[in-house]
């Protein structure tokens, strides 16, 4: 009895040594509370490091108890790639706004936004949020596959389930590999996080923004469009001549005529390159000018 008493005294006795400046700085380091703190360092005999390893190792043991408390607080994290062709934001929940206020979980909805832009495939944030409907049709669809048919029944059963569990991991944020620490996946991030911290921490929901998504792009040969242009323009104007002129608008009949003849596609795709206007405008253009690309 006496060797114990000494024991749990000895931290007792560290912890008298430490100072508040100690813990504030192991504090804003990991997020923890107060007295996890100075625990922490008594532990550990003032040593920083060994008390930030020391308080991850204890919080991570109760991760998963905190699973169950209710998170409502947090911040909304937006990431703007470079180029701005692509955005993201995500909303990250904890229990209290002291701690969403800290840096230590800014720097986490920061790294985590990153996280979803760099992950082109995700989906949703954990695999419990795939469509159950699509699972099992996607299921339907691999137990007929011929490679499965030639297969026993139950053995069959577990490749497909094998299968499907990969296929929804490979869409979920939280089973990715963490941008920043590829040995680790963004689940054993957000718990590492979650002891250092002392609170419940998820991820709600995120939404990616791709420039020019969903949007109908025409693909067509440029060459081709103009000569099609060109050669509506001449059918038009051939039966312009063919009705009766009236006395003052055979002027204004040669001039829409005239450069219907002279331009040609290609100086048509310089224009255009180089201003970035319309194809009719660049043709019309050019028209006005005889073909003089400068005027135009």
């Amino acid at each position: 009895e006496e060797p114990k008493k000494e024991e749990a005294a000895k931290p007792a006795a560290a912890a008298g040594g430490i100072s508040a400046k100690q813990v504030k700085e192991i504090r804003d380091k990991t997020g923890a509370g107060m007295m996890d703190c100075k625990k922490a360092l008594g532990e550990c005999n003032g040593d920083l490091e060994e008390a930030i390893v020391w308080l991850r190792k204890k919080g991570m043991a109760s991760a998963d108890k905190k699973a169950s408390r209710i998170a409502a607080e947090g911040a909304i994290g937006a990431y703007i790639h470079a180029g701005s062709r692509l955005g993201v934001i995500v909303e990250v929940n904890c229990e209290t706004d002291f701690v969403a206020r800290g840096d230590r979980f800014k720097e986490l909805v920061a790294d985590l936004a990153m996280q979803v832009a760099a992950c082109p495939d995700i989906e949703y944030v954990s695999p419990d949020d795939v469509d159950p409907a699509m699972v099992e049709a996607e299921r339907a669809v691999q137990m007929k596959m011929e490679d499965m048919l030639s297969k026993p029944e139950n053995i069959r059963e577990k490749i497909v389930q094998g299968r499907l569990d990969k296929m929804v991991n490979e869409k979920a944020l939280i089973k990715q590999d963490f941008i920043k620490d590829t040995t680790k996946t963004v689940e054993e991030i957000i718990k590492e996080a979650t002891a250092e911290i002392g609170e419940k921490i998820s991820v709600r929901r995120f939404v990616k923004y791709n420039l020019g998504e969903g949007m109908e792009k025409r693909e067509e040969d440029f060459a081709a469009e103009v000569e099609a242009q060109t050669k509506a323009l001449a059918e038009k104007a051939a039966a312009k001549k063919e009705e009766p002129k009236k006395e003052e608008e055979p002027k204004k009949e040669e001039e829409a005529a005239k450069p219907t003849v002279a331009i040609s596609a290609k100086q048509v795709k310089e224009i255009r390159d180089k201003t970035g206007a319309g194809m009719m405008d660049c043709k019309k253009a050019l028209g006005e000018c005889n073909g003089d690309l400068e005027e135009a």
